[in-house]
């Protein structure tokens, strides 16, 4: 065989070899949330795919109580239409207990899995086995307009409370040039408003059921924390504010429109972020507001990316994984947009590293609100129950979507607020006795 031949056989090969790659290409269908950070991840897939040629990688980015909701049905019918879901908190455990997702025990020793923050990689394993990876995490807490504060003569501390929080509402509202004092979330779901109001509860007392799983809707705990909301929401909230979840609110707040927000914590990025924000350079932040009681109204939550036990695709998947929730993650988002805009929240390193605590005026608070929340423990008396801004049993999903549309509707003036509360406990305790609680 001559020289010539052998080389044009090789490249033939070689040309065969690469059609075959190209055919194996797998294709992992990932189901996210419409926020800023994964809207950031989805942007820099290209750095993944650059690395993994054989992986093909397609999105479906959906609003929050779409996501949920779509995500939910095809993991309980293991319809197997995604490969890697965004999911919190709440879900992982159940999902995991339930075996309809795969273990992340394996993801590489460049993962660092001892790296993640004990309370978040704690809410994110059951019997000891990691069944979903944080992107990232948070608690809430106050962010504020400090012109605005500093016009209104008053001074934010570092732990205000809830009355505080009604007078600088008050001071700071100026309905004719559209500045509203304060922004919450009012749109109807057990992850919006629902989420707001569980944490703002744990502060004036409330709990959702007592250690015999009897709802508490009646207590005079709810009433004072429901009415306190309704009532500073009327006088010193933007219209509309039934419609408002997360996206609104920061869409309020970054055009100047709010003189405090009280809510995730990753959405400070956003808001001192001045290619984004109005008010960048006049931002500050405090620990969420309590009543007194020694809880403050804060949560704690992640949003993770899991695998559901339907994938066909499950390496590829877990390849993904690896890489959005690694630390090369981090540094590819600090070197493409600034350690200001990393994800917050997952690993203890981040909060040890100059470079973000130089770039973050909010990095401290942020990790003294994460760690101020306690999920075993978030009610001033006792409960059946773990999960801070949720009850984590499977009902709740459903019972808390319910409840939050009743409040919505009672922020909304379509009822009162003793009204949706005595709903409330009809429909908890209907559930709960039909659960077998």
């Amino acid at each position: 065989m001559t020289r010539t031949l052998r080389a044009l056989m090789g490249a033939t090969a070689l040309t065969a070899a690469g059609f075959a790659l190209a055919a194996q290409a797998e294709t992992i269908t990932i189901a996210t949330v419409n926020n800023g950070d994964m809207i950031r991840m989805q942007g820099l897939t290209s750095h993944f795919t650059d690395m993994h040629p054989d992986i093909e990688v397609e999105w479906v980015t959906l609003e929050e109580n779409v996501l949920r909701q779509n995500v939910t049905t095809d993991i309980a019918t293991g319809g197997g239409q995604y490969d890697v879901i965004t999911i919190g908190t709440y879900e992982v455990p159940i999902w995991g207990a339930n075996d309809w997702l795969l273990s992340l025990d394996d993801l590489g020793d460049e993962y660092n899995v001892d790296d993640l923050l004990p309370a978040v990689r704690g809410g994110l394993t059951v019997d000891g086995t990691l069944y979903a990876s944080p992107f990232y995490g948070e608690s809430s807490m106050v962010m504020y307009r400090t012109d605005l504060m500093e016009a209104a003569g008053l001074e934010m501390p570092d732990e205000p409370s809830w009355e505080f929080i009604r007078e600088a509402a008050a001071a700071m509202t100026d309905r004719e040039n559209e500045i509203y004092g304060i922004c919450l979330r009012g749109k109807a779901g057990w992850g919006e408003n629902m989420a707001f109001l569980t944490a703002m509860g744990n502060s004036f007392g409330a709990r959702w059921f007592d250690m015999d799983w009897r709802p508490q809707f009646d207590s005079e705990a709810w009433h004072n924390t429901l009415t306190f909301y309704i009532d500073m929401m009327n006088e010193y909230g933007p219209p509309g504010a039934s419609n408002n979840g997360f996206n609104e609110n920061l869409a309020l707040f970054q055009t100047g429109k709010c003189g405090m927000w009280i809510d995730a914590t990753v959405a400070a990025s956003f808001v001192t972020n001045p290619d984004d924000s109005d008010v960048a350079d006049s931002v500050g932040f405090a620990l969420a507001p309590d009543n007194g009681l020694g809880r403050r109204g804060n949560w704690l939550w992640a949003w993770n990316l899991a695998i559901p036990a339907s994938s066909d695709a499950p390496e590829a998947a877990r390849e993904f994984i690896a890489w959005a929730t690694g630390p090369g993650y981090t540094e590819l988002v600090a070197s493409e947009e600034g350690w200001a805009n990393v994800p917050p929240g997952t690993r203890t390193s981040l909060y040890e590293n100059q470079e973000y605590l130089d770039a973050a005026p909010f990095a401290e608070m942020t990790l003294r609100s994460m760690q101020a929340a306690d999920p075993t423990n978030p009610a001033v008396d006792p409960v059946p129950y773990t999960g801070v801004q949720f009850v984590a049993i499977p009902e709740f999903a459903g019972l808390g979507t319910e409840v939050g549309q009743l409040f919505s509707a009672a922020l909304a003036g379509q009822m009162s607020a003793d009204e949706a509360l005595e709903q409330a406990q009809e429909l908890a305790t209907e559930e709960m006795e039909a659960a077998g609680y």
